[in-house]
């Protein structure tokens, strides 16, 4: 059977970014692949926490959070406001903070702390992965705006990073699930890989029964080809905005 959104088993969705959506935050984006939207934010603190102060490193940080109307039925209220913030946000918001620490070096952000805030204003599946490729180009935002302001001295970024799914459903294996495909596939994997395709975090579960290497190797396989085509959308939109990625790398790693 035709996947939702008549794509191929190997294409991801459409991806769209406005950039600059958020004006008081030094990075901002509003990333949209499909019908799942989030707003990505960079905001820079010139402080750490307690235990690297006077040490000498910077700090990423990242939260995560789904809008009340993100699906169909509202909820009733937000996390956070009377409500503890559940399970699956604390483990996403602590994935997207470490897919996009893989991408810095510490060491030479100098001692502050750039927090990323991921905003699901509209959910169809996705939306960690896409909170992770949307929240790099608000971090290589940011980052811009702090070389260029002349309060970054040195280049930190070590490579791009960005974030796809893959999934095993009946007519095989299928780049980018939308929601209806995730909540049926035998096998969810979520990858977080570079533009080297060095892999930062594999997320994935067999509902059901196991599977073999071989289908694993192939869906990882799958994933990393999605990446490459994410890492040149996040090229291409941050060349659009007049951000100079190469600046931005450590020298000897960046690759056009």
């Amino acid at each position: 059977m035709p996947r939702p959104d008549a794509r191929s088993l190997t294409e991801h969705r459409p991806v769209e970014m406005v950039v600059g959506f958020h004006r008081a935050s030094e990075g901002s984006v509003l990333y949209r692949a499909g019908n799942t939207v989030v707003l990505c934010t960079a905001s820079v603190d010139p402080t750490v926490p307690e235990f690297l102060r006077g040490k000498g490193s910077g700090w990423l940080t990242a939260e995560y959070q789904m809008h009340p109307r993100a699906n169909p039925p509202r909820r009733e209220q937000r996390e956070g406001r009377g409500k503890q913030i559940g399970g699956r946000t604390q483990e996403i918001q602590r994935l997207i903070g470490r897919a996009l620490r893989a991408a810095l070096d510490m060491r030479e952000l100098g001692e502050r702390t750039i927090a990323i805030d991921c905003d699901v204003l509209e959910a169809d599946g996705g939306t960690r992965t896409a909170s992770i490729t949307g929240g790099f180009v608000a971090l290589a935002l940011a980052l811009s705006r702090l070389t260029q302001r002349g309060d970054l001295k040195k280049p930190v970024l070590r490579d791009i990073v960005a974030a796809t799914s893959v999934g095993q459903l009946e007519e095989g294996h299928a780049l980018d699930l939308v929601y209806v495909e995730d909540s049926t596939a035998r096998v969810d994997l979520n990858l977080v890989a570079t533009g080297q395709k060095a892999i930062v975090e594999v997320q994935g579960t067999a509902e059901g029964e196991a599977i073999p290497r071989s289908d694993l190797d192939a869906m990882v396989s799958l994933a990393l080809s999605g990446v490459t085509s994410l890492v040149r959308v996040q090229k291409d939109v941050l060349s659009l905005a007049k951000v100079d990625l190469s600046s931005l790398f450590q020298p000897g790693r960046w690759t056009a």
